[in-house]
Protein backbone atom coordinates (compact mmCIF):
# COMPACT_ATOMS: atom_id res chain seq x y z
CA UNK A 1 0.00 0.00 0.00
CA UNK A 2 1.08 3.17 -1.09
CA UNK A 3 1.01 6.29 1.80
CA UNK A 4 2.00 9.60 0.46
CA UNK A 5 2.66 12.15 3.05
CA UNK A 6 2.11 15.75 1.85
CA UNK A 7 4.52 18.53 3.32
CA UNK A 8 4.63 21.84 3.13
CA UNK A 9 6.53 25.45 4.23
CA UNK A 10 6.20 25.36 7.71
CA UNK A 11 4.57 21.83 8.40
CA UNK A 12 4.46 20.36 11.98
CA UNK A 13 7.98 18.49 12.14
CA UNK A 14 6.01 15.25 14.12
CA UNK A 15 2.54 15.66 12.29
CA UNK A 16 4.69 13.73 9.11
CA UNK A 17 7.74 12.34 11.07
CA UNK A 18 5.78 10.33 13.20
CA UNK A 19 3.42 8.54 10.93
CA UNK A 20 6.19 8.12 8.55
CA UNK A 21 8.16 6.17 11.78
CA UNK A 22 4.85 4.22 12.38
CA UNK A 23 4.17 2.85 8.43
CA UNK A 24 7.92 2.23 8.27
CA UNK A 25 8.53 0.46 11.17
CA UNK A 26 5.42 -1.56 10.54
CA UNK A 27 6.43 -2.56 7.29
CA UNK A 28 9.91 -2.95 8.94
CA UNK A 29 9.06 -5.70 11.72
CA UNK A 30 6.02 -7.56 9.62
CA UNK A 31 6.73 -10.49 9.32
CA UNK A 32 5.84 -12.03 5.94
CA UNK A 33 6.21 -9.03 3.99
CA UNK A 34 6.54 -5.40 3.32
CA UNK A 35 2.81 -4.13 3.44
CA UNK A 36 3.03 -0.53 3.12
CA UNK A 37 5.59 2.10 0.80
CA UNK A 38 5.55 5.57 3.16
CA UNK A 39 6.79 8.65 1.18
CA UNK A 40 6.65 12.40 1.51
CA UNK A 41 5.36 14.75 -1.49
CA UNK A 42 6.12 18.25 -1.42
CA UNK A 43 4.42 20.67 -4.46
CA UNK A 44 7.40 20.83 -6.27
CA UNK A 45 9.71 18.01 -5.03
CA UNK A 46 12.45 20.43 -3.76
CA UNK A 47 13.49 20.80 0.25
CA UNK A 48 10.87 22.17 2.14
CA UNK A 49 11.62 23.67 5.35
CA UNK A 50 9.12 22.96 8.15
CA UNK A 51 8.83 24.22 11.16
CA UNK A 52 11.68 25.57 13.29
CA UNK A 53 13.83 25.72 10.18
CA UNK A 54 13.95 21.77 9.54
CA UNK A 55 14.82 20.83 5.90
CA UNK A 56 13.42 17.79 4.46
CA UNK A 57 13.84 16.23 1.35
CA UNK A 58 10.33 14.77 0.33
CA UNK A 59 10.66 11.97 -2.16
CA UNK A 60 8.36 13.05 -4.81
CA UNK A 61 6.56 16.58 -5.98
CA UNK A 62 3.43 16.48 -7.95
CA UNK A 63 4.48 15.86 -11.48
CA UNK A 64 6.14 12.51 -9.89
CA UNK A 65 5.19 10.40 -7.26
CA UNK A 66 3.40 6.36 -7.56
CA UNK A 67 -0.45 5.84 -6.96
CA UNK A 68 -1.49 6.58 -3.81
CA UNK A 69 -3.76 4.56 -1.79
CA UNK A 70 -3.64 6.13 1.43
CA UNK A 71 -3.23 10.35 1.04
CA UNK A 72 -2.06 11.91 4.46
CA UNK A 73 -2.08 15.91 4.66
CA UNK A 74 -0.29 17.13 7.80
CA UNK A 75 -0.64 20.19 10.18
CA UNK A 76 1.47 23.30 10.68
CA UNK A 77 1.16 26.60 9.50
CA UNK A 78 -1.21 25.55 6.85
CA UNK A 79 -2.65 28.94 6.16
CA UNK A 80 -0.78 29.73 2.96
CA UNK A 81 -1.71 26.00 1.49
CA UNK A 82 -5.22 27.34 1.83
CA UNK A 83 -4.56 29.98 -1.03
CA UNK A 84 -2.78 27.79 -3.51
CA UNK A 85 -5.53 26.40 -5.95
CA UNK A 86 -2.66 23.87 -7.74
CA UNK A 87 -2.37 22.13 -4.32
CA UNK A 88 -6.30 21.81 -3.71
CA UNK A 89 -6.37 20.70 -6.81
CA UNK A 90 -4.36 17.95 -6.73
CA UNK A 91 -5.16 17.06 -2.86
CA UNK A 92 -9.06 16.50 -4.57
CA UNK A 93 -7.25 14.34 -7.61
CA UNK A 94 -5.53 12.46 -5.35
CA UNK A 95 -8.45 11.96 -2.84
CA UNK A 96 -10.67 10.84 -5.37
CA UNK A 97 -8.53 7.93 -6.38
CA UNK A 98 -7.30 7.08 -2.90
CA UNK A 99 -8.40 4.35 -0.53
CA UNK A 100 -8.87 6.33 2.57
CA UNK A 101 -7.76 10.13 3.15
CA UNK A 102 -6.68 11.44 6.51
CA UNK A 103 -4.71 14.47 7.76
CA UNK A 104 -3.05 15.28 10.92
CA UNK A 105 -4.02 18.51 13.35
CA UNK A 106 -4.37 21.71 11.33
CA UNK A 107 -3.90 19.37 8.16
CA UNK A 108 -7.95 19.06 8.30
CA UNK A 109 -8.25 22.74 7.29
CA UNK A 110 -6.12 22.17 4.09
CA UNK A 111 -8.59 19.25 3.35
CA UNK A 112 -11.75 21.38 4.15
CA UNK A 113 -10.61 24.06 1.86
CA UNK A 114 -10.16 21.20 -0.69
CA UNK A 115 -13.83 20.21 -0.22
CA UNK A 116 -12.41 16.76 0.77
CA UNK A 117 -14.45 17.35 3.93
CA UNK A 118 -17.56 18.49 3.97
CA UNK A 119 -19.85 17.18 6.55
CA UNK A 120 -18.10 14.82 7.93
CA UNK A 121 -17.10 13.70 11.59
CA UNK A 122 -13.99 15.58 12.36
CA UNK A 123 -11.18 16.58 14.57
CA UNK A 124 -7.94 18.45 14.95
CA UNK A 125 -5.63 19.72 17.80
CA UNK A 126 -7.45 21.34 20.54
CA UNK A 127 -6.42 24.56 20.25
CA UNK A 128 -7.77 25.09 16.53
CA UNK A 129 -11.33 23.69 16.99
CA UNK A 130 -13.21 26.89 17.43
CA UNK A 131 -11.74 27.87 14.08
CA UNK A 132 -12.29 24.71 12.19
CA UNK A 133 -15.92 24.87 13.20
CA UNK A 134 -16.30 28.49 12.59
CA UNK A 135 -14.18 28.10 9.15
CA UNK A 136 -16.18 25.30 7.94
CA UNK A 137 -19.39 25.18 9.57
CA UNK A 138 -21.10 22.03 7.73
CA UNK A 139 -18.45 19.92 9.75
CA UNK A 140 -19.09 17.57 13.12
CA UNK A 141 -16.11 18.65 14.61
CA UNK A 142 -15.71 16.57 17.67
CA UNK A 143 -13.24 17.44 20.56
CA UNK A 144 -11.40 15.41 23.31
CA UNK A 145 -11.04 12.52 20.56
CA UNK A 146 -7.04 11.42 19.44
CA UNK A 147 -8.70 10.32 15.94
CA UNK A 148 -11.68 10.40 13.82
CA UNK A 149 -13.03 8.29 11.28
CA UNK A 150 -16.26 8.89 9.36
CA UNK A 151 -15.90 6.41 6.59
CA UNK A 152 -12.60 6.56 4.15
CA UNK A 153 -11.84 9.59 5.93
CA UNK A 154 -9.60 10.02 9.18
CA UNK A 155 -8.06 12.77 10.95
CA UNK A 156 -6.47 13.22 14.54
CA UNK A 157 -6.20 15.59 16.86
CA UNK A 158 -2.45 17.49 17.72
CA UNK A 159 0.94 16.31 16.71
CA UNK A 160 1.56 13.52 18.53
CA UNK A 161 -2.09 12.36 18.16
CA UNK A 162 -1.30 11.36 14.45
CA UNK A 163 1.65 8.44 15.86
CA UNK A 164 -2.02 7.04 17.38
CA UNK A 165 -3.75 7.48 14.44
CA UNK A 166 -1.35 5.68 11.91
CA UNK A 167 -1.20 2.43 14.65
CA UNK A 168 -4.89 2.73 13.99
CA UNK A 169 -4.66 2.47 10.51
CA UNK A 170 -1.83 0.28 10.61
CA UNK A 171 -4.59 -1.99 12.73
CA UNK A 172 -7.02 -1.33 10.20
CA UNK A 173 -5.22 -2.09 7.28
CA UNK A 174 -3.58 -4.73 8.04
CA UNK A 175 -3.62 -6.05 11.57
CA UNK A 176 -4.23 -5.62 15.35
CA UNK A 177 -0.85 -7.63 15.96
CA UNK A 178 1.59 -5.67 13.63
CA UNK A 179 -0.39 -2.62 14.94
CA UNK A 180 0.83 -3.31 18.51
CA UNK A 181 3.78 -5.00 17.50
CA UNK A 182 4.67 -1.51 15.79
CA UNK A 183 3.95 -0.01 19.00
CA UNK A 184 6.06 -1.98 20.69
CA UNK A 185 8.98 -1.52 18.39
CA UNK A 186 8.88 2.45 18.37
CA UNK A 187 8.23 2.11 22.67
CA UNK A 188 5.50 4.06 21.95
CA UNK A 189 2.31 3.69 24.25
CA UNK A 190 -0.26 3.58 21.99
CA UNK A 191 -3.56 5.45 22.66
CA UNK A 192 -6.41 3.95 21.29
Amino acid sequence: MNVAIYIYDNAEVLDFSGPFEVFSTASRVCADHEPFNVFLIGETGETVTARAGYSVNPDYGFYNHPPIDLLMVVGGVHTAELKKPQVLDWLRSCASRAQMTTSVCTGAFILAEAGILTDQKVTTHWEDIPDLKRQYPALDVVSGQRWVKDGSIMTSAGITAGIDMSLSLVSLLHSLELAEKTAKQMDFVWNR
